[in-house]
């Protein structure tokens, strides 16, 4: 018999405590939450105290079942689950309907928290236990009831105003706007033309550019050579002057240091990998999940990284100590600096877990464990591995040197560029970019000194055009809602989740495009509930709900604040707003058929121009052609393999398409973007990769990079993850209304499924 029971959230984390803690001891997993509020309107009740109404979650009533059986053999229950404030609710939830059958009589209940899962962890955090943090839950609770009032009153406003099925939220609804915003900035972009004027270089048979800095005694801006003529003028008068040399007029000589970034914490993890590893946020979390809970390392089972969720930089001083023993080793002694390197926090109201994400032990390097994990857990841990020992490292010293070439009097070409004299952490880890435009001037220049003559082998002028903000990747978008003080890290993975199965933004080539829907839905929010998709006003009730965390604020006041405003807003929108309002757009153009205005209008597949005379007069045409007998856009280098016509793009209802330029005669067709690849190797044929492709209704499945050579397939998203009924080489996540998300095996004969492991879900309910 255990005398004593432990409650964790998922069972990898479970069996991994369960051998640490020993037989005195059994652990069991609550598979995330075990309650939440009835899905119905009356959950919340603003007008009784905002009081709640909750009920068991039908999935994990059998896992409640199974906590009230062991609890009746234990003596002592421990309410082990995450360390932050929706680990906390978790922890109430079970405590309160525990409570309520009366199953803790003559039980001591202690509340125990850990930031990873080792064996010296478990072990301190078993022995220092507390009580159940009020002032955590409080604030789990202010935002839980915030999320329901918003989604339960503006989304059948949605429903009314626009089409059924949509919803907004306190938090994805700025999200989507940032993202419209951003399109509608690209749309109105005026390119603007600039040229520069570049010198090609050669000394000592090394070869390298300068550009032209000053002309005539005038420095160069941007716009200063605006066209061609005037470019080829200036072209002509340097080439007359320097006669084939350049003499180089100076050299400056400069060293700068170059310091490591700071550990990750969960906002910097998704977006680094990211950029490097083409993960998405969903996916970063759920394989960090499996790192973090606990890995067979040959014979020995442990959690190889820290808990995930966190604003944290800070590392313990346990940890430090490790990572200068570790760098020492590997590295070199010199590649320590004198003291242990600390970073300071940028998010504001850095959230309950207190440290960054790190290796539970510097020791358990990526290739000594790469054996033992697969091919996504490797290559994420690498990535934490790298950039916490890279954090320690000494600074990287870069030597630059500027040199100025004359080409007569007061024309100057500028050449840049530097070398690395001691890499420091740069040997082990440098950061990802986004959005890079500009070319690294990290380039080497031969040996140079004023007076020195250079031949020159060209000038060139070239032609530039200014170009549009870029489209939000999942790695901006995540930096750029932090910035903002939107959201909490881990809620950014299910606000970019939703946004997608809401259909209101599509992920193209990693870049977020705003579909029809998302538009309207974003500018009926922007122009009626303006206060509550404000970036400042969203960022500052984020800060009241951490006040409220922090005990420094009553959280039933805070709702009121909010409640009260924002009811009578809808109920004002209600009555005054039509659908037509909504819907509805002046193009500001006349119908060439009846010459009464046109209309943007929302249709079933999403925005076209109609007659406003409808149903009088049934002209239309698609909104981004600017005239029926718009020219196709050609492909470019390509014909068609079937009839050698050229390709063109085209437009169906579901969307564009390349397509023969012979059709009808010739009915040859492909997708116009390349489908993304997961990574995943077919379990079929064992050659090809399971790729993420569009059916022709818009629907997402899975299949193998080799087709038809091989033509697997399945709906569901894969996960490099054997299924341990039939060791079948991958499992699926597979999501439904009755059972929610599940581990499930694809193949049929297997009836393999089990309940996601919910923590890296667990704050999916308060996304929104």
């Amino acid at each position: 018999m255990s005398n004593n029971l432990v409650i964790v959230e998922s069972p990898a984390k479970a069996k991994t405590i369960e051998k640490y803690l020993g037989k005195d001891f059994r652990v069991l997993a609550s598979y995330g939450h075990v309650r939440d509020l009835v899905p119905k309107e009356g959950a919340v009740d603003p007008d009784h105290g905002f009081a709640m109404k909750y009920q068991v979650i039908d999935k994990n009533s059998k896992h409640v079942d199974n906590i009230i059986k062991a609890l009746k053999k234990a003596n002592s229950l421990f309410l082990a689950t995450d360390p932050v404030r929706e680990g906390e609710a978790i922890s109430w939830h079970l405590y309160e309907l525990l409570k309520d059958r009366k199953k803790l009589k003559d039980k001591a209940v202690h509340r125990v928290v850990f930031n990873e899962i080792t064996k010296r962890a478990i072990t301190e955090a078993m022995e220092n236990s507390r009580d159940l943090s009020a002032e955590l839950i409080n604030a789990q609770q202010a935002r839980r009831a915030l999320d329901y009032l918003v989604g339960f009153n503006l989304s059948p406003l949605l429903w009314k105003k626009i089409r059924r099925g949509l919803s907004a939220g306190r938090v994805q609804s700025p999200a989507l706007r940032m993202i419209v915003e951003r399109e509608i900035e690209i749309e109105n972009f005026k390119p603007r033309e600039y040229w520069t004027i570049e010198g090609d270089l050669e000394k000592d048979e090394q070869h390298f550019v300068a550009k032209l800095t000053h002309f005539h005694g005038e420095k160069l801006s941007q716009f200063t050579v605006n066209n061609e003529k005037q470019a080829r003028e200036i072209e002509q008068e340097l080439s007359n002057t320097a006669r084939g040399n350049l003499t180089v007029s100076s050299v400056e000589k400069k060293q700068r240091k170059r310091n490591p970034a700071a550990p990750f914490t969960t906002s910097t993890l998704q977006q680094e990998a990211s950029r490097k590893l083409g993960f998405t946020a969903r996916r970063t979390m759920s394989v960090a999940q499996q790192l973090y809970e606990g890995m067979d390392i040959g014979g020995e089972t442990v959690g190889l990284i820290s808990y995930m969720r966190t604003d944290s930089v800070n590392l313990a001083s346990e940890s430090l100590e490790e990572l200068r023993s570790v760098i020492a080793e590997r590295y070199g002694s010199d590649q320590l600096p004198d003291e242990p390197r600390v970073y300071k926090t940028k998010a504001k109201n850095a959230q309950e877990a207190h440290e960054a994400i790190r290796p539970t032990s510097a020791a358990h390097t990526p290739d000594v464990i790469k054996a033992h994990l697969s091919k996504e857990q490797y290559r994420l841990y690498d990535l934490i591995w790298k950039r916490t020992v890279a954090c320690q490292m000494i600074h990287a010293t870069i030597n630059t040197v500027s040199i100025d070439f004359s080409c007569g009097d007061g024309n100057t070409l500028r050449s840049t560029g530097s070398t690395v004299i001691n890499p420091g952490f740069m040997a082990v880890y440098q950061e990802g970019v986004d959005d890079a435009r500009a070319e690294s001037d990290e380039r080497m220049l031969p040996p140079m000194e004023k007076g020195n003559a250079v031949q020159l082998n060209a000038i060139r002028p070239e032609q530039h055009f200014t170009e549009p903000p870029p489209r939000f990747s999942e790695a901006s978008l995540v930096k750029t809602l932090e910035e903002h003080g939107i959201g909490r890290p881990s809620t950014y993975a299910s606000i970019i989740s939703t946004l997608q199965q809401r259909e209101y933004a599509t992920l193209e080539k990693k870049r977020f495009y705003p579909t029809d829907v998302g538009r309207i839905v974003s500018k009926f929010l922007t122009e009626h509930f303006t206060q509550y998709v404000d970036y400042d006003f969203t960022a500052r009730l984020e800060d009241e709900l951490d006040a409220v965390s922090r005990g420094e604020k009553d959280w039933i006041p805070l709702m009121d604040s909010f409640w009260t405003p924002f009811t009578k807003l809808v109920h004002d929108k209600e009555q005054t707003v039509s659908r037509s309002d909504v819907t509805t757009e002046e193009l500001g153009e006349d119908c060439p058929k009846c010459g009464k205005p046109l209309h943007i209008r929302l249709g079933r597949r999403g925005r076209f121009i109609g007659c406003s005379g409808f149903p009088d007069c049934d002209y239309t045409r698609n909104i981004d052609d600017d005239r029926e007998s718009a020219e196709p856009e050609v492909v470019e280098g390509r014909q068609c393999p079937k009839c050698d016509s050229p390709l063109i793009i085209r437009s169906g209802r579901y969307g564009k398409f390349i397509g023969c330029s012979s059709y009808p005669d010739c009915k040859f067709i492909e997708p116009l973007e390349k489908p993304e690849d997961t990574g995943i190797n077919c379990p079929v044929c064992n050659k090809g990769t399971l790729l993420k492709r569009k059916s022709r209704r818009g629907k997402i499945f899975y299949s193998c990079s080799t087709y038809p050579d091989c033509d697997y397939a399945i709906w569901n998203e894969p996960v490099a993850e054997p299924c341990p009924k039939c060791n079948w080489p991958i499992t699926t996540i597979k999501t439904t209304k009755r059972k929610g998300t599940e581990t499930v095996c694809p193949r049929k004969e297997c009836d393999f499924a089990e309940p996601r492991e919910e923590s890296e879900q667990a704050t999916s309910a308060t996304a929104f």
